[in-house]
């Protein structure tokens, strides 16, 4: 299921996407702490690595990968995720039990959101 039409917004941190079945916008902590990269997803099948600190994360570029994916560069570095069009779709539909799940992970290991955060934690 391609999405019609693709918009990154640079200044809201997003992307916006519309399906068949509706409109989307994602922003880019969420596609970040979500990346399929074998980093984030792993080589298994098993729980992907919890990422946190990404509250400020952008998306530096976005590039179609062949006809059926999209690369997405975000602004901490991470480059190496290919987000099929199904997996952008499956985040999209999941966004709002993904997310609760993220953040039940993040408190269940005390950590955060907010990078500067994690260096008080760090610090103190």
């Amino acid at each position: 299921m391609k999405p019609h039409k693709i918009r990154l917004n640079r200044a809201e941190k997003n992307l916006w996407l519309l399906f068949d079945d509706g409109d989307f916008t994602l922003p880019a902590e969420y596609l970040r702490v979500y990346s399929p990269s074998a980093e984030v997803r792993g080589h298994g099948g098993g729980e992907p690595k919890l990422v946190s600190g990404k509250m400020h994360v952008g998306i530096d570029r976005i590039e179609t990968a062949g006809r059926y994916a999209l690369k997405i560069d975000f602004d901490d570095g991470h480059d190496t995720g290919i987000y099929t069009w199904q997996y952008l779709h499956t985040l999209a539909i999941d966004y709002v039990a993904n997310w609760d799940h993220y953040l039940q992970r993040l408190r269940a290991a005390g950590k955060g959101r907010d990078p500067d955060e994690q260096a008080v934690k760090w610090m103190g």
